[in-house]
């Protein structure tokens, strides 16, 4: 289903985040936590893409198989980073082929064995020239869908790392949904005045698609401190940071406080009408399951039309 369809069924998408298996293991792992989370009949789940298209074959695969074994729509991620023209037009002819119905499209990130990596080689810059290639593709009508891919593109409420000059930032965002994206999904965040901070900036530049907001639930010191170390600019506010404190290092403790805390968040956000919530999950289930269950969302479809 193409994301306009979506956004126009769902008044609030609820959409989750996966990573594809290293192993047979994990695969299976994946699939458990999939199949629970299908139960709550999400808006679309996406799966993400390694830094230079390290996971390019995993990220079809998982694609593939959520696609035939599942009722979830799928919004595989792809990047700029490490790509030529011929290879990203190869890459959607398999996911047009495949049915796959829409694609988010991102800067990406160089690969950790490659510091010195070449932009100049890739074929785009920035993201607003991968959406501008994808329309295109979708112009030569070779998706079964006469629109073509639907296009999502990054926001980051808290400032993009590369991009210290915000007004430089929203021109770039301005230019990615001029180019033809039909919404925003963000980082994570933990604040929601930065949101809503992000969405009323862009309102003022005439940015208009639907912007979802993206949530993850911290659930252990290791991870928030390896989540800070990746250098995604997330910030952690002080009550949360003391809320946390007060755990004494109790790992059952912190998981209640994260999820208490990304409960909250989306409460609030729902207060505000937010367009969607995007859960990233980590392959897991558990956590996005308690929230759906204080929020008294049985399922998706509660808060469509």
């Amino acid at each position: 289903m193409h994301i306009q369809d979506i956004f126009q069924r769902d008044r609030t998408t609820f959409s989750f985040e996966f990573f594809p298996p290293k192993d047979a293991a994990e695969a299976e792992s994946l699939f458990a936590s999939i199949s629970q989370l299908e139960e709550l009949k999400p808006s679309f789940v996406s799966v993400t893409y390694g830094a230079g298209g390290s996971t390019r074959e995993l990220t079809h695969d998982l694609v593939v198989r959520i696609k035939a074994r599942t009722s979830l729509e799928t919004v595989p991620h792809l990047t700029c980073i490490g790509h030529s023209e011929r290879e990203i037009e190869e890459i959607l002819e398999r996911y047009a082929a495949a049915g796959v119905g829409n694609i988010l499209a991102l800067g990406g990130d160089p690969p950790r064995e490659q510091p010195g990596h070449d932009r100049s080689r890739d074929a785009f810059r920035y993201a607003a020239g991968l959406v501008s290639f994808i329309r295109r593709f979708n112009e030569s009508g070779r998706h079964p869908d006469p629109r073509g891919f639907g296009i999502g593109v990054a926001g980051y409420p808290e400032g993009h790392p590369e991009t210290p000059n915000r007004l430089l930032e929203m021109d770039r965002l301005k230019a990615k949904a001029g180019a033809g994206a039909d919404y925003i999904c963000t980082q994570l965040f933990f604040e929601n005045r930065d949101f809503y901070d992000f969405r009323e900036r862009c309102e003022l530049a005439g940015i208009t698609v639907p912007i979802v907001a993206g949530i993850m639930p911290i659930l252990s010191l290791q991870g928030m401190r390896r989540m800070a170390q990746l250098a995604l600019g997330a910030r952690y506010p002080a009550p949360l940071q003391r809320a946390l404190a007060r755990c004494g290092g109790n790992p059952d403790a912190v998981r209640r406080v994260g999820v208490h805390w990304a409960t909250e968040q989306c409460r609030d956000l729902l207060d505000h009408r937010v367009h969607g919530i995007h859960f990233y999950t980590l392959n897991r289930s558990d956590a996005t399951r308690r929230i759906y269950e204080t929020l008294g969302v049985s399922d998706s479809r509660s808060l469509r039309g």
